[in-house]
């Protein structure tokens, strides 16, 4: 249901990116669902907690079959949002997908690097309501572990990340002008928190769809021109070294009217994903 950045990031850009976001740092026709407009391509190297989901089944294998985002939580634990493994994304039920995976290390879709490694297990957020989108989190378990030093953690609850006016890091493979031009590297775009008036004014009622603060997160761009898109959905929201959301729907790509809004992290299952 969602939603770039244009050239390597460079100087300010890529300080500020790195101090916001690194951890630790100073054959289908379905169409693939919701990528980062605004926005530059990144390093995997610099970020291999962002991970992308893959079903060549699905999506063909143009792109590696990337169709959504997700993020390593565990050495075996990816989380992605909920809608990402629903019929509506898959085009058959999840357990039709007979290829369903995750690509790890691999910054460029086309290239032979990285892992991708098999998903063994869905887990749907118990509280997930596909009409409102609230709770829109699923978790993936690996059929093999992944290194644990590539892990990212969540902010909790009262975390000073969710504070509105704080720079954040949206990351993704998705489309990059809102126009169905995919990215085919990973492409990252700075934004920041929104106050949640901001999307509640946007979104009273949107497609049924009503922003709820308990389980959301707005963010993007007062100017517009940095967002999150179509084929980004499920990936990291990253804000003070923390994730901070996931990816998960909103109206338009890139609009000053119409933010993003994200899976908030610290509603998310409380076994699911470590946090502080």
């Amino acid at each position: 249901m969602r939603r770039s950045f244009a050239g390597p990031l460079t100087g300010a850009l890529a300080l500020m990116a790195m101090a916001v976001a690194a951890p630790g740092a100073a054959g289908g026709t379905t169409t693939p669902d919701g990528v980062v407009i605004g926005g530059q391509p990144v390093e995997i190297s610099q970020s291999p907690w962002v991970v992308a989901l893959s079903s060549r089944d699905r999506f063909g294998g143009t792109r590696a079959g990337q169709f959504c985002g997700g993020v390593l939580v565990a050495p075996a634990k990816v989380l992605t949002a909920a809608h990402c493994v629903s019929s509506d994304v898959l085009g058959v039920p999840l357990g039709q997908v007979r290829d369903l995976a995750v690509i790890a290390g691999r910054g460029t879709l086309k290239g032979t690097g990285g892992q991708e490694v098999a998903v063994s297990g869905v887990q749907l957020n118990p509280a997930y309501d596909a009409k409102s989108n609230a709770g829109d989190f699923a978790l993936l378990t690996l059929s093999s572990p992944l290194s644990a030093g590539h892990a990212i953690k969540a902010a909790g609850a009262g975390h000073t990340a969710y504070k509105a006016g704080t720079g954040a890091v949206v990351y993704g493979w998705g489309d990059t002008k809102g126009d169905g031009t995919y990215a085919d590297e990973l492409r990252a775009a700075l934004v920041k928190v929104l106050p949640d008036s901001a999307c509640e004014r946007a979104y009273p009622g949107y497609n049924k769809a009503t922003y709820r603060a308990d389980t959301m997160l707005c963010a993007g761009d007062e100017s517009g021109g940095h967002d999150a898109c179509q084929g980004d959905s499920g990936g990291p929201l990253v804000a003070d070294g923390r994730l901070i959301g996931l990816v998960s729907w909103g109206s338009g790509c890139g609009q000053a009217a119409n933010p993003g809004v994200y899976a908030r992290l610290s509603a998310a299952p409380e076994t699911w994903v470590a946090r502080n």
